[in-house]
């Protein structure tokens, strides 16, 4: 990965330490150079992070935050920082209750989890990002100083998109409002890591055909493909008559080899309501085969041979779909997960369905391309 964190200076990886009384800038004369402004102050590119946040009006409970977290001197230091400032809107739109709990100083090192997974220990304008979503074919992990990952992606109108652990999609609405210590863009959503305490439950299949997990109750045979397995599964009835209708039968009983994310049919009925059964209509029939040949990578990838990808790529891993768009795989919790390009996140809950012609994993979401 290009954006990976670099090396820390001690201030930096004592996060938690160095708090102040006071955020007051330093008098300065100089106009913002420029620079956007934001909430309608103006930005100074020789004044420092703390020095302009607090300035501005529309980032009152991030400026809180960062005092609370004790993080004013870290981020009134030479970094370089780039920062997805959440503003108070995006702040607002946490459920009730949830800023002032983490406010409290017994929730110090959740707060600084959080505030650090929206900063990278780097300047990174929205050029050299948006150059590095594209050599990455769409879809840039960015690793933050708390030690997550972010996605970055390129939405409908061209902004700068970021995905969190949890699925979450955040927008930057205000780009390259430079710092004398790096860089801020606004944001419009707070992006939350993944909970390491939640237990992500997956399936304990039963077993058949040797080491072959059975799926929706019936035996799944090493020896029979992808269409004669899936046919046998009580899990798996929309995503079968899914195949029919996109004229896919013939494909994916052919030799391949596939790896297939399988959504189950509560899978399916997370979408809103009539999406299935307008997607089974002829005229739909484009469609439909898109999001399904989404789900399809060329090749067989059992889970250990994706966990060796994830580990290379430092925790983060895209892949390229039968669909010609990406997914993004990860660990989570113990779990294999997977994000669409829309943040949708999918987790696989049976691993490694061996086929004639490939592997299965069973999902429990449908994954969505980027329209």
């Amino acid at each position: 990965m290009i954006f990976r964190a670099l090396a820390l200076s001690a201030s930096l990886l004592a996060l938690s330490g160095c708090a102040t009384e006071t955020m007051t800038p330093a008098p300065d004369a100089m106009a913002a150079k420029a620079n956007p402004a934001v909430g309608g102050a103006a930005m100074f590119a020789n004044r420092n992070i703390i020095e302009n946040a607090v300035e501005s009006p529309i980032h009152t409970t991030l400026v809180a935050a960062v005092k609370a977290a004790g993080l004013v001197d870290t981020l009134s230091g030479p970094g370089p920082f780039t920062v997805f400032a959440p503003t108070d809107a995006a702040f607002a739109k946490l459920p009730a209750g949830t800023v002032e709990t983490l406010l409290l100083p017994e929730n110090k090192a959740k707060l600084t989890e959080i505030l650090t997974y929206h900063v990278v220990p780097t300047t990174a304008l929205s050029g050299a990002i948006g150059t590095m979503i594209a050599n990455d074919g769409g879809a840039h992990p960015v690793t933050t100083v708390s030690g997550g990952t972010l996605i970055a992606r390129r939405g409908a109108n061209g902004t700068i998109t970021l995905t969190d652990e949890n699925g979450g999609v955040s927008t930057v609405t205000i780009a390259d409002v430079i710092q004398s210590n790096g860089v801020i863009h606004v944001v419009d959503t707070v992006l939350l890591p993944a909970d390491k305490m939640a237990a992500k439950e997956t399936t304990a299949p039963m077993m058949a055909d040797g080491d072959n997990p059975m799926v929706g109750g019936a035996p799944m045979f090493a020896n029979r493909n992808i269409i004669e397995n899936a046919v046998e599964s009580a899990d798996h009835t929309t995503l079968v008559a899914a195949v029919k209708a996109a004229g896919l039968v013939d494909t994916l009983s052919g030799p391949g080899p596939f790896t297939v994310f399988a959504p189950t049919n509560a899978a399916f009925e997370k979408l809103p309501a009539g999406t299935v059964e307008t997607l089974l209509k002829p005229e739909n029939k484009d469609k439909l085969t898109q999001i399904l040949t989404y789900h399809v990578v060329p090749g067989t990838a059992m889970s250990t041979d994706i966990d060796t990808m994830i580990a290379d790529d430092n925790g983060v891993h895209l892949v390229r779909t039968v669909a010609g768009n990406t997914l993004t795989v990860r660990r989570f919790n113990g779990a294999l997960a997977i994000s669409d390009e829309n943040g949708g996140l999918s987790y696989v809950t049976t691993p490694d369905v061996r086929q004639s012609n490939g592997v299965i994993h069973v999902v429990d979401t449908v994954l969505l391309p980027a329209n």
